[in-house]
């Protein structure tokens, strides 16, 4: 019986101190980002992970864009999203 994992290829979240590894910032600045609803993350009881679609995200906008990339935006319009679903009789997460 194999105990491998489905997409064991690539994570589905990154820890707090991967994603600020991948975009080369000091963890303690990360979490507060976090911490400030500036940044994606998903807390688990009392730690956080980053979502790896997050990231994926960021750095497809960065690159489109040739510009600067808010993440503080993009938390912005999912919480949107998400009451506008709720609102709207959607499905809660």
């Amino acid at each position: 019986m194999s105990t491998s994992m489905p997409n064991a290829g690539s994570p589905a979240f990154y820890t707090v101190k991967e994603a600020a590894r991948i975009v080369r910032v000091d963890p303690s600045t990360l979490y507060r980002a976090i911490r400030e609803g500036a940044f994606p993350a998903v807390r688990v009881r009392t730690r956080y992970v980053v979502p790896a679609a997050a990231l994926d995200r960021l750095i497809s906008e960065a690159a489109e864009s040739g510009g600067c990339v808010d993440p503080a935006r993009m938390v912005a319009d999912w919480r949107t999203a998400r009451e506008v679903a709720r609102v709207s009789g959607g499905a809660p997460w």
